[in-house]
């Protein structure tokens, strides 16, 4: 009898995942950059939160519902938008489908493995995300064609600075999947025969292309050739910025937001929301974890838009922590891919059930009947615990 495909909790997802995919794919899951300590840090910065429990007055019914953007979801958690899933044939056609099944909201990459029109076809409430990269006619063509798709909100992600280097080794990605980068990759593919036959049975091999990126009448670029182009385009200005805002005219979430100052400038040039995030611990290494720097950035401008955190996510705890100190909604990322990895579409809709079922008990614990009830109280906070970033300095401070 095989061994039960259920799991319970992320942690139990990653080492499945971890067994299940060659190194290669499993290592450009786990990333990070550098010396990894923002990519720690963002995991345990959550467990050095604590709750308060009340012991009377608990709710029988709890309402974890919400609106990101304007989109109802059945919890706040959001689909992070990652790119090209290589860990299932069925890649992110096959998480929009879980996210869909669970209610809440599919975030696809302009990095992704499949077109946008089948995720969106597969999840009514995507958002499609975009980095500043090409000309500005061809960001003209890529918005047209999400919007085209029946995208609800447009997510721009402009905090990348093309960090390179981890202490422990980058994974060998190729730049694209031919005969001979098979037989280059055998020993470290062959080990892993579940997830070869995976992609054996469905008649295809792990697509390195970018869809997405595709210009009309020619072909997807690969992934490597699409970060070029992204690594060539001249950063944006919150000129830009506003000009991307308007050219896409609808739900706007600015994703990588780590400074108050930022944040301001973001509410400027009109953005319906942020993401507070350090890329998940793959940009600029001692980057401080995205919930450290949530509070002070919640206080800032929270009343003027919707204020969401990504990082280190691994728990129905973790959700509820981030509520508790001012976020809207979460972003997940590793913890979905270990899901898909571990199980396909049923892994990922398990990891979703997971953090549902530990938010709901978060909120019965703490004797609420809403997850819009969570607040600082909730929690024991350490001293010190929190960063800010980007805050006006007294005059004659120091430092």
């Amino acid at each position: 009898m095989g061994r039960n495909p259920w799991f319970e909790t992320v942690a139990e997802a990653q080492r499945r995942a971890k067994k299940y995919l060659p190194n290669t794919v499993y290592g450009a899951l786990v990333a990070g950059s550098e010396q990894g300590r923002t990519l720690d840090d963002n995991t345990g910065a959550f467990a050095e939160l604590g709750f308060a429990p009340r012991v009377v007055g608990h709710h029988a019914q709890r309402d974890l519902t919400t609106t990101v953007l304007g989109v109802e979801s059945a919890m706040p958690v959001v689909i992070s938008p990652t790119g090209v899933q290589a860990v299932h044939p069925d890649g992110e056609v096959a998480v929009a489908r879980a996210a869909a099944n669970r209610g809440v909201i599919m975030g696809l990459s302009s990095f992704a493995s499949k077109p946008i029109e089948e995720v969106a076809g597969a999840n009514a409430n995507t958002f499609y995300q975009m980095y500043w990269t090409g000309t500005k006619d061809s960001m003209v063509q890529r918005m047209e064609r999400a919007r085209a798709a029946g995208v609800k909100a447009l997510i721009a992600t402009l905090d990348w600075s093309f960090s390179h280097g981890r202490d422990w080794g980058s994974p060998a990605i190729p730049e694209k999947i031919d005969l001979r980068t098979m037989v280059r990759l055998a020993p470290n593919v062959l080990p892993h025969p579940r997830w070869l036959w995976a992609f054996a049975k469905s008649g295809r091999i792990p697509d390195l292309t970018t869809p997405n990126l595709q210009p009309p009448g020619g072909k997807a670029p690969t992934f490597f050739g699409a970060y070029g182009e992204w690594m060539r385009t001249i950063p944006p200005t919150w000129d830009d910025v506003k000009w991307m805002r308007e050219e896409w005219g609808g739900p706007f979430l600015l994703k990588g937001v780590s400074r108050i100052d930022d944040a301001k400038r973001a509410v400027d040039v009109g953005v319906s929301g942020i993401s507070v995030s350090n890329h998940g611990g793959n940009n600029l290494d001692t980057t401080p974890a995205s919930i450290r720097l949530l509070p002070s950035i919640a206080e800032a401008v929270g009343e003027e838009i919707e204020v969401l955190l990504d990082g280190g996510v691994r728990r129905g705890g973790d959700v509820a922590k981030a509520l508790a100190l001012g976020a809207r909604a979460v972003l997940i990322g590793r913890a979905y891919l270990w899901g898909l990895a571990a199980n396909g579409q049923a892994g990922v809709e398990n990891v979703l059930d997971i953090l549902r079922g530990g938010l709901d008990s978060a909120v019965l614990g703490l004797g609420h009947s809403s997850v819009h009830e969570l607040s600082p109280d909730d929690l024991i906070v350490p001293k010190d615990f929190t960063r800010t970033a980007g805050a006006p300095r007294a005059v004659g401070s120091v430092g």
